[in-house]
Parts: C-alpha cells; structure tokens; sequence
C-alpha cells in the first residue's frame, strides 16, 4: 500500500500543479514542485517509470508555460533546464540502483532454488512397485521452499514417503521442515518400525526448536508454538500401503475411478504436540492399495483453497476427473483445477506426491 502511494505521488505533484497554473493562483512558483517530480520517481520507481514521470512533468511545464503566456521568461527556461538537469540524474540514478536490486535478487533465487533441491530432492519417477511424481507451489509469488514437506524412498522395508505442513512461515518453518526431512532420510533405512521413524522426525524437531539461533523475539516465539503435521507412508511388497498420521489430512485412494479416505481409526496430534498424545499407536495402520490403484499425498493448501463465494476446493472430484491421466499428468491438471479454482489466489503453500502400484507384469 505505501509503495503504490509512492508511486502515484510524483504524478500527484504534477496535477497539483496543473491545477494550479490553470486557475488564479498561477502567480505562485511551482518550478521547485514539477523538479522535485522525477527525483521522487526514482525512489520508488524502475527507469521506465522515473521516465514517464519526467515525460509528464516535462509535458505539465510546457503546458503551463505556453497557457501563461510565460515564454521568454528567465524563469521558465530556468525551470525546463532545472527539469531536464533532474530528470536525466534521476533516469540514471534509478536504472544503477534497479540493476543492482536485480542482480541482488537473482543472488536470492539462485540461492533458493540451490536450498530447494537440497531440502526438497527431485524423486524418482520409478521407485519399486510403484511410480511417483510429486509438485510443489508456493502461494507467495517468486518464492522457491517453504514449510510444506515431502519425500520418497526405496528402503529394504518398502518405498516410504513423507509429507508434511510446518505451521508458521519464513526461516523459522524452513528450519523445522530441514530437520523432520533429515530425520526421516535417515532413519528410513535402519527403522523397521514406521511409529519409530515418526518418533525420530518429533526428536529431531524438538532439538531444532531447543536450539538457540539469535533470532528476533518474534522469530522465536514462532519457533517456540510451531508445530508440524506429518503423514508417513510404506508400500511394501504386500498388496497394502501401511500409515502413521499425526494430524496431517488423509491420503486419498483412488480405485477404479472412486477416491475413498484413508482415515486413522484414532487421531494423533502434529509434531510438536506430543504433550496431548494419550496413548501412542503401537503400529502403523493398514489399508488395501491394489495394482492399478492410486494414492494421493497432499498438504492442506491443496483442500483449503477457496473461491470468491468461500467454497472449498473439490479434491475428490478433480481427482476422479483426472483418474486417466499419467502421474505428472494427473498432478498438473489437479494444479490447474486449483489455480482456476483459487483464480491464481493462493493463500497457503501447495505439496503434492502421487503413487501409483502398478501390475506385476510391469514390475517384472
């Protein structure tokens, strides 16, 4: 808001001017305000708009100037010379300082996208028995990595899968998301227990959170009430998909067309909240996943998205839609269903991992 009042103040100065050359109150000297026109311009402007102020308040002078009859005035070359002098320094100023914004920015994107691969792999498209694709927008526009999390992995237990919500934002939410995905890289491979591979995730944030960084007292009260929504996933060779949902929404399975919830039989709290866990699962659950079938993974931007009229978006439905399509396929037209939805209004981050088992004459 105060960047576009910014903006429009050097155009405001101008009409302020406009109008008073055109009315009785033109014997007032107005030079010094049409000057200071494209030196404001450039505080908060790029070039091409510290140009077209200059332009405008060049164009507001010579109206004036012709309409007073004031041609043939030191005073009015005075001030065309003045407003030339000020608007050739402020184009030039304001082109060097967009540049170096520019380059200052794209330091920050490279950096993040190098952060993104780091904290969010690409995952295989094949992975055992079954295929993966997985997609991840950010509903702040020009943003590479956020508190939404996922993974997949082949392991001697089967291909698990994580996906996760950090509640909170900025680097607060980054750290937490770093620490449950190393936790669970790790882990994966030596725990044969999903409930344990989701006990190390929750130690792994607890240290995170009880590790001091000097933040801001803002920055560590976030940190201090964040919490994390998990869903852990196992396909193992048997013809199930076995979960752990600690207050993530439900994965969805669709078989034959008809998507059904996979929904835990007793509800666990996020990480972070182990304090209101009364009594821990002592196994992972397990649900039919069948050749052919197809499990979707997704964090909560994805089911609370919202329209104009506050309606929410129909996830089970565009899933059914899409039930034909590829993998990568299904999961960009799931996105298009949400950005038409939404009419490219995203309020929160977006993760989605699509699996798919397939036949045994595939496998072989």
């Amino acid at each position: 808001m105060l960047y576009t009042l910014a903006e429009c103040l050097p155009f405001a100065i101008a009409l302020l001017v406009v109008v008073i050359e055109f009315s009785p109150a033109h014997f007032l000297y107005t030079g010094p305000l049409l000057t200071a026109t494209p030196a404001l311009a450039a505080v908060a402007m790029g070039p091409k708009g510290t140009l077209a102020a200059a332009a405008f308040a060049m164009l507001v002078s010579i109206a004036t100037a012709t309409y007073n009859e004031a041609w043939g005035t030191l005073q009015v070359y005075t001030n065309v010379v003045a407003l030339l002098l000020v608007s050739a320094a402020s184009v030039t100023t304001s082109n060097a300082v967009y540049t170096h914004r520019q380059s200052e920015l794209d330091q920050v994107r490279r950096i993040a996208i190098a952060a993104q691969r780091v904290l969010l792999r690409p995952i295989q498209a094949r992975l055992g028995p079954v295929r993966v694709a997985s997609r991840y927008v950010a509903a702040e526009k020009g943003a590479q990595i956020g508190g939404d999390l996922y993974e997949a992995v082949q392991t001697r237990y089967g291909v698990r899968m994580i996906v996760g919500d950090v509640r909170g934002k900025g680097l607060p939410a980054v750290r937490s998301a770093a620490a449950v995905l190393g936790a669970f890289r790790e882990s994966v491979h030596y725990e044969e227990d999903l409930v344990e591979v989701i006990n190390h995730c929750a130690a792994a944030l607890r240290r995170e959170r009880a590790m001091p960084r000097g933040m801001g007292q803002e920055d560590e009260e976030e940190q201090a009430e964040s919490f994390v929504t998990v869903l852990v996933a196992q396909v193992p060779d048997s013809l199930v998909v076995e979960l752990v949902n600690r207050g993530h929404p439900p994965p969805l399975v669709l078989n034959e067309g008809k998507v059904q919830a996979l929904v835990p039989t007793s509800p666990l709290p996020p990480l972070g909240l182990e304090e209101f866990i009364t009594s821990p699962p002592a196994k992972a659950e397990s649900y039919p996943f069948a050749p052919g079938d197809r499990l979707l993974l997704y964090t909560d931007g994805v089911v609370e998205a919202r329209d104009r009229d506050d309606e929410f978006f129909a996830l089970s439905d565009a899933m059914e839609a899409a039930h034909d399509r590829t993998p990568p396929e299904f999961l960009e037209e799931l996105h298009e269903g949400l950005i038409r939805h939404t009419e490219g209004r995203l309020t929160d981050d977006v993760a989605m991992m699509v699996v798919d088992r397939l036949d045994s004459d595939v496998l072989t």
